[in-house]
């Protein structure tokens, strides 16, 4: 029965009207226990087609991807959750695939949300944050939105200004009235029923008890106001008399599903509750399931066919009832019919009565299996319960902490400090110090100090793994601090130590940029040899090639490193999403800088999203950063400083990543707006940094040529060759023709600065021979921008003119906004007007960014799904922009497309 919510259908039935329509629709439905939110979401789609349900069950909330398997059914188990929502988002793909006419929308239900695993969770929204013109409505059901136990992602994801969300409260009165005669207590006056609306707060849970309970009993009870009106009893009290009155064979089918989860095959709870062999389903198990269903404590569900319990509260009631031994018998049958090992030793632990060491150890060496794997969330469970059975305190220590070290890893930790207070109260040992360490590395002195106690503690040949972990979180840390030959030494005992369980995904990674960061780049790059195609390699070749893709930019390959880094995006959907930020990350840097802005922006929104959908924003500080950079670089400066406050809030400390990240952002985002005080405001404190070595290694970070123009800007000649002269010392020692030509720019800049117009002349002319050999056209174009305008100055306007122009060509195709303005007023100043931009048939400006980067692939011959694989969108979104981009274009064909798109100049020639 159903009474009430008008209000509440009728937001759900437009929100399924606009998701019909190809509009991805995002609902939240939330409310407290026993409010009927459930029983709306039932009602509403009672008859739609394409409905995929999931629920969250508190018992099975450890169960890593738990959720995620109720919505795409037994799969290959996912070692990260951005592998997971691809593969959801891919699923959702299949279900809207068909007929021409429009179909049904896909509607995605994960009922009592707050209850769900955090992988399926962080699963789900990285799935529908790309949802773009798909038939989708996502409808996630909590009691409170604010809930602990629900990722910031996600919370993020359904709160948004977008999103329908339902709030319920309790029933009116009248609705109250209503039910009680759906309910047979016919007779409830609207005084009764305001009273009944007064005590039970109008909650259909509670007001049903009652009227079961009492009965016409309740109408009297009601009209009297010298005494409150009877509680009801508990939910379990009722759920036990519908369990009593049903037959003994429904009674243990009902009691074995309790024992199998919230969901399970009718075989198999009929083979737990029975014993018997597992086999076909007969006549005597759909007779109890019969039985069951009218008692309403078991649901049907599509599948095996597939059973459920109709509320969390219904399973809890019938499993906590069991008695100790019948509850341990069910879960050895359970351990019996299961098939996953996860599962067999989850029953067998939720059997045992006592500490058991052998059932202890079996659960340590699947956890610690699952960790080597990368399967960080099904790791942490196993070792938790390896930790409650083992009878050895020191055991429970160990399993403990490494439960912690694997939550880390799969990015659910939740509240930092909380933790690291739990794992202070542990004994001290190297494990200890090593995870507080790790749960420090914001903090570089503590962390530094924790993990040199946590390395005396160690005994690398007695406990390699440890050691190793050790030594990549002091790469890890060295790294932060810009100390390439530390971050190099470290990464490369962690490796000797333990090769294949160094507890991190990127420490081959992490060797390589070291010793790039130490001026090795182009020995490292000779060292590391021929390297199998991304999508052929193992993850250990898939690091070296992540590696080898960041360590082109250190020699001046910047084509290499898209290559490389494009392979490595395309082949690295199943690592952890630190190591897809990365690949992002530095695939984005490598395309701004060969003039690929538009690709480097999508790149960049991947990283971001990606780091916000799995609680990591942290991870992906540098991305950010380069995001203000194109931002201002385009000109679009409240973008820009709006991803470099983000940075700054990062920044402090003796952290250099965060700060130098922060700098960086602030300082291009003030050169754009030409503003050299903001310049210098933003870069100065890196002097202060301590020795830079790695900071200014060519290849790395470009920053000193932007503080020395500054200074020069502002008459400070003197500071700024003290800032140039080291990097073009190290420039020329690494023979690297792009910061030689930087170098030579700023240098030309400072002598113009000082009066000194031939050594001046002589520093740019220097820049335009190392710039035969740079593929950044970015640079390029600040070369002669700066040249021309220097030539103007001295009264050379022709050949001024020829400079300015050379930059123009450079500039437009990047839509660089504000150096295009100082270009054009350059050229106005010497009497020139600005060369007409030469019509093209194809104008890619007219598109976004996402719309190029789509437009390009489909016209290097991708499918649509090849296409949505690489961007990790939906295929409905692929055909969307393609349903932009050609009359934006004026094509027809994916055939035309790449003919149009053929015809517009590389920014890079």
């Amino acid at each position: 029965m159903f009474v009430g919510r008008a209000e509440s259908l009728a937001l759900l039935a437009g929100a399924l009207e606009r998701a019909r329509a190809g509009v991805p629709v995002r609902v939240l439905v939330e409310g407290p226990a026993g409010i009927g939110k459930t029983a709306l979401v039932r009602h509403f789609l009672c008859g739609s087609g394409q409905v995929l349900r999931a629920a969250g069950e508190e018992a099975e909330s450890e169960l890593a991807f738990g959720v995620l398997t109720q919505l795409l059914g037994p799969r290959v188990r996912w070692t990260d959750a951005s592998a997971a929502g691809a593969e959801l988002l891919e699923a959702w793909d299949e279900a809207q695939e068909g007929d021409p006419e429009p179909r049904e929308p896909v509607v995605v239900v994960v009922d009592d949300a707050q209850w769900a695993d955090h992988a399926s969770l962080q699963a789900l929204t990285f799935a529908v944050r790309r949802l773009r013109a798909d038939r989708v409505l996502v409808l996630v059901v909590v009691r409170d939105v604010d809930d602990a136990r629900l990722p910031d992602g996600l919370r993020r994801c359904f709160t948004a200004d977008d999103v329908v969300r339902v709030r319920l409260d309790g029933l009116a009165p009248a609705e109250l009235r209503r039910l009680g005669s759906e309910l047979g207590t016919a007779g409830l006056t609207v005084a009764a029923a305001d009273r009944l609306y007064a005590h039970t707060g109008g909650n259909p849970l509670h007001v049903k008890a009652l009227l079961e309970q009492e009965g016409p009993g309740l109408l009297e009870a009601l009209a009297r106001t010298d005494v409150a009106p009877p509680a009801p009893r508990s939910f379990t009290a009722l759920v036990l008399a519908r369990l009593a009155a049903i037959g003994a064979p429904a009674e243990a089918l009902v009691c074995a599903a309790a024992v199998l989860g919230a969901h399970s095959g009718l075989a198999e709870a009929w083979t737990v509750a029975h014993g018997n062999p597992r086999g076909a389903v007969g006549g005597d198990a759909l007779a109890a399931l019969e039985e069951a269903v009218r008692a309403g404590l078991l649901t049907e569900a599509a599948g095996d066919p597939g059973i459920r319990f109709p509320h969390p509260l219904v399973h809890a009631a019938v499993y906590h009832r069991l008695g100790p031994a019948r509850r341990a018998a069910l879960h050895l049958r359970a351990a019996a019919v299961v098939t996953d090992e996860a599962q067999w030793l989850r029953h067998r632990a939720l059997a045992a009565v006592g500490p058991d060491e052998g059932l202890a150890a079996e659960l340590a060496a699947l956890g610690r299996k699952f960790a080597a794997e990368g399967a960080w969330a099904g790791a942490a469970g196993q070792l938790e319960a390896a930790a409650r059975l083992s009878p050895d305190g020191g055991v429970q220590e160990r399993c403990s902490l490494e439960a912690v070290e694997c939550r880390l890893l799969a990015g659910d930790v939740q509240d930092v400090g909380e933790v690291a207070e739990r794992i202070r109260q542990f004994a001290p040992g190297g494990w200890r110090s090593y995870l507080l360490g790790r749960l420090s590395l914001f903090d570089v002195g503590r962390a530094e100090a924790l993990l040199t106690d946590a390395w005396h503690r160690c005994d690398p040949e007695a406990e390699p793994l440890l050691g190793a972990r050790i030594a990549g979180q002091f790469a890890a840390l060295h790294g932060s601090m810009s100390h390439g030959a530390e971050m190099a030494e470290w990464a490369d005992l962690a490796l000797r130590l333990a090769p294949d369980d160094t507890a991190t995904d990127m420490i081959r990674y992490l060797r390589l940029i070291g010793l790039a960061m130490s001026g090795r780049a182009a020995d490292t790059l000779a060292e590391l040899g021929p390297l199998p195609d991304p999508v052929l390699a193992s993850p250990a070749q898939l690091e070296n090639l992540l590696g080898r893709g960041n360590l082109r930019p250190f020699v001046g390959d910047l084509t290499g490193a898209v290559r490389d880094l494009s392979g490595v995006f395309g082949a690295c959907r199943g690592r952890a999403a630190s190591f897809r930020v990365v690949a992002a990350t530095g695939l984005a840097s490598a395309e701004y800088r060969v003039g690929r802005w538009d690709d480097a922006l999508v790149h960049t929104e991947f990283a971001l999203s990606l780091a916000a959908d799995t609680d990591q924003p942290h991870i992906a500080l540098h991305s950010r950063t380069l995001a203000a950079q194109l931002c201002a670089a385009r000109g679009e400066f409240a973008k820009a400083q709006a991803h470099a406050s983000v940075v700054r809030a990062y920044a402090g400390g003796s952290h250099v990543s965060p700060a130098l990240a922060a700098a960086l952002a602030e300082g291009c985002l003030a050169r754009a707006q030409g503003d050299p005080e903001g310049v210098v405001v933003a870069l100065d404190p890196l002097l202060a940094l301590g020795p830079r070595g790695s900071l200014e290694e060519p290849g790395t970070v470009p920053w000193a040529d932007l503080l020395s123009d500054a200074w020069a800007a502002l008459g400070e000649e003197k500071r700024a060759a003290g800032i140039l002269a080291p990097y073009e010392v190290l420039a020329a020692r690494r023979g690297h023709h792009e910061a030689l030509l930087v170098a030579a720019r700023a240098r030309g800049t400072l002598e113009a600065a000082r009066g000194d117009t031939e050594a001046a002349e002589r520093a740019f002319r220097l820049g335009l021979r190392h710039s035969a050999h740079v593929e950044a056209p970015f640079d390029r174009a600040l070369l002669h921008l700066a040249y021309g305008g220097f030539l103007r100055r001295t009264g050379k306007r022709t050949v001024a003119g020829e400079q300015l122009q050379s930059a123009r060509d450079l500039l437009v195709p990047l839509e660089a906004k504000p150096d295009l303005e100082r270009c054009d007023r350059e050229l106005a100043a010497c009497g020139l007007r600005p060369a007409a931009r030469p019509e093209r048939p194809s104008d890619l400006a007219v598109l976004t960014p996402q719309e190029r980067a789509v437009a390009r692939l489909v016209a290097s011959g991708l499918t649509n799904r090849q296409v949505a694989r690489e961007l990790v969108i939906s295929v409905k979104t692929v055909e969307y922009h393609l349903g932009r981009i050609f009359p934006k274009l004026g094509v027809d064909s994916r055939t035309r497309l790449a003919a149009r798109l053929a015809a517009v100049p590389d920014p890079r020639s």
